[in-house]
């Protein structure tokens, strides 16, 4: 690995363990063997190497995302592909799944929030269009699409947080596909009920 990848792995660990605000420059380069000016050069301040962890993974989660909402099929079909995606990569992701879901709940005038809002909202975008794509089976929506997007996407969330309360750190998460199955009809049920 090179010193790149050790500061952005370092800084990933520590933002993880402790929360961005608590972890300084000096400490993230002590834990990645390496001198501030190193990391200035590669990420140019604390914030450009948050904005890298978040901007690299978060592409990974796009891609993923887009392609599973390409599905072909009935809603609960391209639904369970989103969902997959999403666990699968929660569950391999998982310390940077845990950095975005910290950074999204931080204040919002924090550098944390401001990078990682945008990111999310791209996800959001990709369900809420399925949504759309789907009214003509769902039933007249009345423009909530947004709403069962976010309720959606809540609900992953929930349950990717509550698997991963008695995991150690280190450990990936693994969702069943038949849980999996069983959270978006469950959910779907609530759409159509």
């Amino acid at each position: 690995m090179d010193n790149r990848e050790i500061i952005l792995q370092s800084a990933l660990d520590l933002f993880c363990a402790r929360g961005y605000d608590a972890v300084g420059v000096q400490e993230i380069v002590d834990r990645a063997g390496v001198t501030k000016p190193t990391l200035y050069y590669y990420f140019g301040s604390k914030q450009g190497l948050m904005e890298e962890i978040l901007h690299s993974n978060s592409a990974i989660l796009e891609e993923m995302l887009k392609e599973a909402a390409e599905t072909e099929g009935q809603v609960a079909d391209i639904l369970y592909q989103v969902a997959r995606a999403y666990f699968d990569f929660a569950g391999t992701h998982r310390k940077f799944y845990l950095l975005m879901m910290s950074q999204l709940y931080a204040g919002r005038e924090t550098e944390g929030f401001q990078v990682v809002f945008p990111l999310i909202r791209k996800y959001y975008q990709l369900v809420v269009k399925i949504f759309e794509d789907s009214a003509h089976i769902l039933g007249n929506m009345r423009g909530r699409q947004e709403q069962f997007a976010v309720s959606f996407m809540g609900i992953l969330d929930s349950h990717m947080m509550m698997l991963g309360r008695d995991i150690r750190e280190e450990e990936s998460i693994n969702m069943s596909n038949e849980k999996t199955y069983e959270i978006v009809h469950q959910f779907l049920y609530g759409i159509f009920s």
